[in-house]
């Protein structure tokens, strides 16, 4: 959700506290558009992440909920290149994005991130992420580094919908955040 972390994906580089450099996408240009939007489910923190060392994000979008996130405009070679990143593969070929366009949902494997979710639609564009085949609760919660933590949250502050009690509130709540991440834990990331 946070620009300075989508410009690694799109450009290359290693984010702030994270471990790993990715080579960016075949498109570096940065979203022509970013805005706040709210979905349907729960964002919650599951399995461990190499490259930050704690709970990763992934979003239950049949669970009972709000999410909090962040929509880039981004263009389907980028969208294709970011999610390659994610899942540990070189980015360079396009997904077919027919099935999750019609149906809203298709599994391009197993593993986490490797599962397509058309979220809702804004002004005629679809709101396209991915996220992990399992439910919120078909896995066991897994607890967020604190750089994890800021660039979510900080991500979430930067679009300018939510103040930081807000924020810090929302990422305190989610699935995997507690009892570690209190409310006024997470504001303080975002103070620092």
């Amino acid at each position: 959700m946070f620009l300075h972390r989508l410009a690694c994906y799109l450009a290359g580089g290693t984010p702030v506290g994270g471990t790993r450099a990715y080579p960016g996408c075949r498109d570096r240009s940065l979203p022509t558009a970013s805005i706040p939007v709210e979905l349907p489910g729960v964002m919650y923190f599951a399995t461990r992440s190499p490259v930050w060392g704690g709970g990763r994000a992934f979003y239950d979008p049949d669970a009972e909920g709000r999410v909090l996130a962040r929509a880039h405009l981004v263009s389907a070679s980028q969208f294709a290149d970011i999610a390659a990143q994610e899942m540990y593969r070189e980015p360079g070929a396009d997904l077919d994005l027919t099935e999750v366009l019609a149906r809203g949902r298709t599994e391009l494997g197993v593993g986490r991130y490797e599962t397509l979710i058309r979220a809702g639609w804004v002004d005629g564009l679809p709101l396209l992420t991915f996220t992990a085949p399992w439910k919120v609760h078909e896995i066991p919660p897994t607890t967020p580094s604190a750089a994890y933590v800021r660039h979510l949250a900080s991500g979430l502050l930067e679009v300018g919908a939510w103040d930081a009690d807000a924020v810090a509130a929302y990422v305190a709540s989610r699935p995997g955040a507690g009892p570690h991440w209190s409310q006024e834990a997470v504001r303080e990331l975002l103070t620092r």
